[in-house]
C-alpha cells in the first residue's frame, strides 16, 4: 500500500517545478514510511510514497517501462492486485519480461499489452497514475469498489491527482475553497460520488477512468454494479458465496510482510478470521493472528444502548478460541480519543472535519497504530453489512419505503446528525433537505433495472445499491484514512467485485430466507463459526460510555466558544450551543447533540489547519 500524487502541465517542463512535486509527495510520507520516489520527463511528474507489502526489494516506484532507451509509459500506483500471479503468467506466455516480482511491474505491463482495457483485468483494491508518453495523455484508474481513494484538481493546462487531498492541496495552483455543495456535503452523510467539499476537487469514481489529454478530460466507467435474473437455488447460491470467500481470503493473505485480521467477535469479521485460518492451515502455515478493540474497564460496566446489545469481548474469545487463531486484545483508554495530538492526527489523514461516528474515529486509529507495531497487513469485515443486508434500516419497513437514504431516516439519522448546532440562517441558505433531495434522486435513477423484477426486490435492489454506492464509501474512507494514517494496509475481503456482482443479484428473499439480517452470509460460514457468533445479533463498532470522553468534548466546545477568534463562530448557533453546554453531564444523552458537539470541534480545527475560504 502506497500514497501516489502526479502533475501533468501540457507544454510545461515539470523539472523546473520538482520541489513543488516533492511538497506534494511528502504530504503522504504516513500512507508510504519505507520510501520514496519522484520521476519527471516533460510535462509529466509522478510522485510515490511506498508501503513495501511484495517484493520489498524490487517494487520501487514511480515505475517507468522503456524501448531503446525511450520511455513508453510510467505508473504510479497504489494498492494489491490479488490476481497478479495469473497475469503475470499470461503476460510472460505473450512476450513480456519481468525484473521484478511485485504486483507493480504486472500491472505496468497490463497496460502495454491491453490498453485501457486492463482496468478490467485487476482484482484487487487499487489507485493508479499512469503516463503513456507515446499518446501524451494520463490515465487515472480506481478500483471497482473504491476501496483506494484517487483525487484530482484540473488547472489551466493539465491537472493534478493525489491519494488524499493534501497531496493536490500542496500545488499551490489548487485553492482550498468551499461553496454551499460542499458545506452541504459535509453537513450531511449523502456522500456524493466524484463530489468532494473542496470546490475544485474532484474524486476518480469506483470503476471508472480519468484520461487527460491536451484537448482535455474524459470519463468512462470499466465497471459499475449491474442487474441480472439470478438463477441459481438456495443450495447452489449458498455454496458459491463460500467458493468466492474461500478463494477471495485465501488471494489476499499473499505478501511478503506480516498479515493478520480485525476481529470484533460479529458476523463478518468472525467470518473472515475463521476462513484465513482455514487457508493458512492448508498451507501450513498460521495460526492466524487476530486482533480486538476495547476500552479499559468496559468488561465490568457495560450498559446496553440503542444500537449495542452486548459487548464484544465474549464474542471475540468465542471466535478466537473455536478457530485458533492467535489472539491480541488491544485496550485503550477512554481519555486517549480526546487527547489533541491524536486529534491533530485523524484531521491531517483525512484533511476534512471526521464528525460522523464521533470517537469511532480516534478509537479506530489508535488501534491501527497498536497493531502496526506487530503486523503491516490486515484482513477486516467492512461491506457485509452494505452487501448482504445487515443494518437495521434493511430491515425496518420505515426506512425501506422511505423517499430518501435509508440511514437518514427516524431511527437511524441520530447517529448522523451533524448540523444541530449549525446557525439556522445558514442551514436555511444551505437547504440541506432540498441537497439530499436532489442527491437521493440522482443516486436512484443510477439504480440498474431488471425488467419483471418484483417490486419488493426492486426496491431492495435500489436500498442496496444506495448502501454499496454512498454509505459504505463514507466507511471505506474511515477504514482507509485511519489505518494509513499509521502505515497499515487494511484488506477488505467483502469488496472483491465478484462478490459484490453476484450477491448484488440474488433477490432479497434468499438473501434474507431465514428472517434474520445476513442470512445468506450466515449460512455460507456456518459450519466455521461457534453458535454464539453465528446468533449474534449485528452490532456496531465499540463506542467509549466514559463520560470522562464527553466531558473533554464539552470543555474544547466552551473553548472555542470563548475565542472571539475561532473561524467555526459565525457558523454556530451560539443560543443553542449554550443549552447543550448548560445540560448536566447525565442528560447529556442526545445523539443530535454530540454529533453535532463533534461537528462543530472538528469544523473549527479544518478551518484553522487548513486555511479554508468558506463561501456560501
Amino acid at each position: 500500500m502506497c500514497g501516489i500524487t502526479g502533475w501533468v502541465a501540457h507544454g510545461d517542463d515539470l523539472a523546473r517545478h520538482r520541489s513543488v512535486v516533492q511538497a506534494m509527495t511528502d504530504t503522504m510520507i504516513c500512507r508510504g514510511p519505507d520510501a520514496e520516489g519522484v520521476w519527471i520527463e516533460g510535462p509529466v511528474a509522478l510522485g510515490h510514497r511506498r508501503l513495501s507489502i511484495i517484493d520489498p526489494a524490487g517494487g520501487a516506484q514511480p515505475m517507468v517501462a522503456t524501448r531503446d532507451g525511450r520511455t513508453l509509459a510510467a505508473l504510479t500506483f497504489c494498492g494489491e492486485v490479488y490476481n497478479f500471479r495469473e497475469l503475470r503468467a499470461e503476460l510472460a506466455a505473450l512476450g513480456h519480461t519481468f525484473r521484478t516480482d511485485s504486483d507493480t511491474e504486472v500491472v505496468l505491463n497490463a497496460y502495454l499489452q491491453w490498453g485501457a482495457d486492463f482496468a478490467a483485468r485487476l482484482n484487487g483494491m487499487f489507485a493508479i497514475g499512469l503516463w503513456d508518453a507515446t499518446t501524451r495523455e494520463l490515465l487515472l484508474v480506481r478500483d471497482p469498489i473504491g476501496v483506494k481513494p484517487l483525487y484530482y484538481a484540473r488547472t489551466s493546462d493539465g491537472v493534478v491527482f493525489g491519494s488524499e487531498p493534501k497531496a493536490v492541496l500542496a500545488h499551490r495552483g489548487v485553492p482550498r475553497r468551499v461553496d454551499a455543495q460542499g458545506l452541504a456535503e459535509i453537513l450531511d452523510m449523502v456522500r456524493t460520488p466524484e463530489v468532494t467539499p473542496f470546490t475544485d476537487l474532484s474524486e476518480v469514481r469506483p470503476g471508472q477512468v480519468v484520461r487527460v489529454t491536451e484537448g482535455g478530460l474524459t470519463r468512462t466507467r470499466y465497471w459499475q454494479l449491474t442487474a441480472r435474473e439470478h438463477t441459481d437455488d438456495l443450495d447452489t447460491t449458498i455454496a458459491t458465496v463460500r467458493e468466492l470467500l474461500e478463494d477471495i481470503v485465501s488471494r489476499q493473505l499473499i505478501a511478503d510482510v506480516p498479515v493478520a485480521t480485525l476481529l470484533s467477535g460479529g458476523l463478518d469479521s468472525s467470518a473472515i478470521t475463521a476462513l484465513a485460518q482455514r487457508a493458512l492451515t492448508a498451507e501450513g502455515r498460521g495460526p492466524v493472528r487476530s486482533y480486538s478493540v476495547d476500552f479499559q474497564g468496559a468488561a465490568d460496566g457495560f450498559e446496553p444502548d440503542a444500537v449495542r446489545g452486548t459487548a464484544d469481548a465474549p464474542y471475540v474469545r468465542d471466535c478466537a478460541a473455536h478457530v485458533g487463531s492467535d489472539h491480541s486484545e488491544v485496550l485503550l483508554d477512554s481519555t486517549e480519543l480526546a487527547d489533541p495530538a491524536v486529534r491533530a492526527a485523524i484531521l491531517g489523514a483525512t484533511d476534512l472535519p471526521p464528525a460522523y461516528w464521533g470517537d469511532l474515529w480516534p478509537s479506530l486509529y489508535l488501534l491501527c497504530r497498536e497493531i502496526r507495531k506487530r503486523a503491516t497487513v490486515v484482513l477486516s469485515g467492512e461491506s457485509a453489512d452494505e452487501l448482504f443486508g445487515g443494518y437495521r434500516w434493511y430491515q425496518r419497513p420505515e426506512a425501506v419505503d422511505a423517499p430518501t437514504f435509508p440511514w437518514l431516516t427516524p431511527g437511524s439519522a441520530r447517529i448522523f446528525g451533524g448540523s444541530s448546532l449549525i446557525d439556522q440562517g445558514l442551514l436555511e441558505k444551505l437547504d440541506l433537505e432540498g441537497y439530499r433531495r436532489d442527491r437521493y434522486a440522482e443516486a436512484l435513477a443510477e439504480v440498474p433495472v431488471l425488467a419483471g423484477e418484483s417490486a419488493v426486490d426492486r426496491r431492495m435492489r435500489e436500498v442496496t445499491y444506495l448502501n454499496i454506492t454512498r454509505f459504505m464509501q463514507a466507511v471505506l474512507d474511515r477504514k482507509d484514512r485511519m489505518s494509513m494514517a499509521v502505515g497499515l494496509e487494511v484488506r477488505v475481503p467483502f469488496c472483491d467485485h465478484r462478490l459484490m456482482d453476484y450477491v448484488f443479484n440474488v433477490p432479497w428473499a434468499m438473501k434474507s430466507f431465514d428472517g434474520r439480517e445476513k442470512s445468506l452470509l450466515r449460512a455460507a460460514v456456518r459450519d466455521v463459526l461457534p453458535a454464539s457468533v453465528l446468533e449474534r445479533t449485528k452490532t456496531p463498532f465499540p463506542s467509549t460510555q466514559d463520560t470522562r470522553y464527553e466531558q473533554a468534548l464539552r470543555a474544547e466546545l466552551r473553548e472555542v466558544l470563548a475565542d472571539p477568534d475561532a473561524p467555526v463562530r459565525p457558523l454556530l448557533n451560539t443560543a443553542r450551543v449554550n443549552r447543550v453546554l448548560g445540560r448536566e453531564l447525565d442528560d447529556f444523552s442526545l445523539p443530535h447533540d454530540r454529533g453535532g458537539i463533534e461537528m462543530a470541534l472538528w469544523l473549527n480545527r479544518w478551518l484553522v489547519s487548513y486555511d479554508v475560504s468558506v463561501t456560501v
